[in-house]
């Protein structure tokens, strides 16, 4: 435990969560685990942060959601975080499939909420859902992740961007949703996953082809997800995994899972974890991209043409 000098500021651990995006369970974890983060106490005995140690875990947040373990950065000096850092931000600065709209990318950068989310909405109004998607959507949310890198968009920034455009979807959505259509497809995420914006994603482009999705949301145990595709009559269970996922866990999970589910019920993967790994997913569809989520269902209705409406 680290003792503050009287003129270093220090932060509470919900201020800290706020900050990073880090949750209190977690930095509570690693300080049993890993040493790190050390914060001090107040009179009362809760936690105080220093600023040099928030600085740190702002770079643990930004490499663990460029795929990093806790276990191999936590305890590392602020150095060799700064030096992946940069690796990282190499890495990602070859240009994306297509441009996103720079001024929707600038309204994230610059907090301006009101103005991106009527931007959106006119992007909506004018591409459809499907084209939303693909053209605005997906580009926009790989700008946003990049500028993360960067430093150039905040914690607080990214939750909003994210927010406004799943409330987006889920109204658009529930504008076209019906729930007669086949394949009956469930989607949700494994437990060790948070993002949810694929999910919406797949959806959103699986419903205006008369598709009846059902969305479990995020970290469904893999137990649960055998029994509600086996209890609801589901034809395909899809499984969103973002690039921050270690891909050697989601080769296992979903084989696990293949092994639970009915030879009947498709399964169908996609997201940055999965990408390119078809070969080692025996039983498991993988979806290259959003374009790909049509192929597959077409692919499906081909293979089951009397449940084809």
């Amino acid at each position: 435990m680290n003792a503050l000098t009287p003129e270093e500021p220090a932060f509470s651990i919900a201020a800290v969560e706020r900050d990073t995006g880090l949750s209190k369970d977690t930095l509570r974890v690693w300080e049993r685990r890993y040493g790190f983060p050390a914060p001090a106490r107040d009179m009362n005995g809760e936690r105080l942060y220093p600023q040099s140690q928030v600085d740190k875990l702002r770079l643990i947040r930004r490499l663990l959601d460029n795929g990093h373990r806790p276990a191999r950065i936590v305890s590392a000096p602020i150095d060799a975080l700064a030096s992946l850092l940069e690796v990282a931000r190499t890495q990602c600065a070859t240009p994306i499939a297509q441009d996103p709209d720079m001024g929707l990318l600038q309204c994230v950068c610059l907090h301006r909420s009101a103005e991106l989310a009527a931007g959106l909405r006119q992007a909506l109004m004018k591409q459809g859902l499907q084209r939303f998607v693909v053209e605005t959507v997906a580009p926009l949310a790989a700008a946003v992740g990049e500028a993360w890198l960067r430093g150039d968009v905040e914690v607080p920034d990214e939750h909003l961007f994210t927010e406004q455009v799943q409330n987006l979807l889920r109204g658009a959505i529930g504008a076209q949703a019906g729930n007669s259509g086949r394949p009956r497809v469930l989607l949700t995420t494994l437990p060790d996953e948070s993002h949810g914006l694929g999910l919406l994603m797949a959806e959103a482009m699986l419903v205006p082809e008369g598709v009846a999705c059902v969305s479990l949301g995020t970290r469904t145990p893999l137990a649960d997800i055998r029994n509600a595709a086996m209890a609801g009559g589901f034809d395909v269970v899809g499984l969103s995994f973002s690039s921050a996922y270690p891909a050697r866990q989601a080769v296992d999970d979903l084989a696990e899972l293949r092994a639970k589910l009915p030879a009947q019920i498709a399964l169908w993967a996609g997201g940055g974890a999965v990408q390119g790994r078809q070969k080692r997913l025996a039983g498991v569809r993988v979806v290259e991209n959003l374009e790909d989520t049509i192929v597959a269902l077409h692919e499906w209705r081909d293979r089951h043409p009397l449940q084809t409406p």
